[in-house]
């Protein structure tokens, strides 16, 4: 093998590390559907496996969110925003803040890799103050999309998932999570208070201006416009007042006239990885003896199955093997959800921002790391509580 050979292999294999490293949950999903195969024959029923509706609004979320980051809309209204605060506590209120409210909108992932750069970016034209406040507040800002995403059934893609499997009214939904969002709410802006305090009384004011958003073009207002009816049509599908097939071709026929890029960010690791799930879920559901032992293990601990299942193979997986085997998804979605907090893999989303820290300030990310896990514990300890009070 001559030193050209050897390099393509080389390159090849680290590609192949990299894929892996980056898209493991993708590569266990696969697997598990493949393994779950030699025991259930590929049949004509694989199909009824298949959520196609969760499917079908994720990919027009997913086209809406990213179509509305690459115009920039999130990071000008945040912009806005930060341009016109004086001080540490109005700075970090407001950076915990996008995240915690965007998130229910626009996901907790989207939120994070929206507004954690632009933290990044703020805090470090403060200096010293800046330093101080950089890894409580991105630690912050990490458990506040994680937290926030949990009002809506488009916060989140587990969410979005166990909303559709159970037939919940929409209401149902907001008013189940409300009193859990509340809780997070207050304990963000009483930990961010006490963050500021400890940081002493900082008078700030950040290089970052507001940007005019009358410098769009008309082909980028048309496409906002666009994506503002998109998102609508999402809204409506939730709702179960619009079919989702009818969203799910006017996202894919409106990103491929008017804005085709987007259809090369759109997450499509994340749909595959939910296609694996179904297929094994479903494989798994068909063969009684594995049905009839993961039932009996779950029913009536489906809440605290479902939070420590997540620390280890993170909450949308979670939500996706544990519904297929018990009808109490109340549980599931309040359990998946708090179930985000603790480790750093309990929601995927929290490695955006470790990596984002890794990237920007590596000689910190010890420090970042054991103070996300202790914040995340209280933080879990909280709400834990606030389930047996009020669940």
């Amino acid at each position: 093998m001559n030193k050209r050979q050897e390099m393509i292999k080389m390159n090849a294999i680290k590609k192949a590390f990299n894929f892996a490293k980056k898209e493991t949950v993708l590569i266990v999903a696969m697997l598990l559907a493949v393994i779950s195969a030699f025991f259930v024959t590929p049949d004509k029923a694989y199909a009824s496996y298949i959520d196609f509706r969760t499917l079908g609004l994720l990919f027009s979320l997913m086209t809406v969110t990213e179509g509305c980051k690459g115009l920039g809309i999130f990071e000008r209204s945040a912009k806005f925003i930060i341009s016109k605060v004086n001080t540490a506590f109005q700075l970090s209120i407001v950076l915990v803040g996008l995240c915690f409210f965007s998130s229910m909108f626009i996901t907790n992932d989207v939120s994070l890799l929206t507004f954690v750069p632009l933290t990044l970016t703020a805090l470090s034209t403060l200096g010293e103050a800046g330093n101080k406040l950089l890894i409580p507040i991105v630690v912050l800002q990490t458990i506040a999309a994680n937290l926030g995403s949990m009002l809506t059934p488009i916060g989140n893609p587990q969410n979005l998932y166990l909303f559709g499997v159970s037939d919940m009214k929409l209401e149902d939904f907001l008013v189940l999570m409300l009193p859990f969002t509340i809780v997070a709410g207050a304990m963000l802006f009483l930990w961010t208070l006490a963050v500021c305090k400890k940081s002493g009384n900082l008078s700030v004011k950040t290089d970052i201006t507001a940007e005019n958003f009358d410098t769009y073009s008309t082909k980028d207002k048309t496409k906002l416009s666009g994506y503002v009816l998109l998102f609508v049509l999402c809204l409506l599908t939730v709702a179960r007042l619009i079919p989702w097939q009818i969203t799910t071709l006017c996202a894919l026929a409106f990103s491929a006239i008017a804005d085709r890029n987007v259809l090369k960010t759109v997450d499509y690791s994340l749909l595959l990885t939910f296609c694996g799930f179904f297929i094994f879920i479903g494989n798994m559901g068909r063969v009684e003896f594995f049905r009839s032992v993961l039932s009996s293990i779950i029913n009536g601990h489906e809440l605290f199955i479902a939070v420590v299942a997540s620390q280890i193979i993170s909450n949308v997986p979670c939500a996706i093997l544990l519904s297929g085997f018990t009808n109490k998804l109340n549980a599931l979605i309040i359990g998946t959800n708090i179930g985000g907090l603790g480790t750093l893999i309990a929601s995927m989303a929290s490695l955006i921002s470790y990596k984002q820290i890794c990237r920007s300030h590596p000689h910190i990310k010890g420090r970042y790391f054991a103070y996300f896990t202790a914040a995340n514990i209280a933080f879990l300890a909280v709400m834990a509580l606030t389930v047996k009070i009020a669940y």
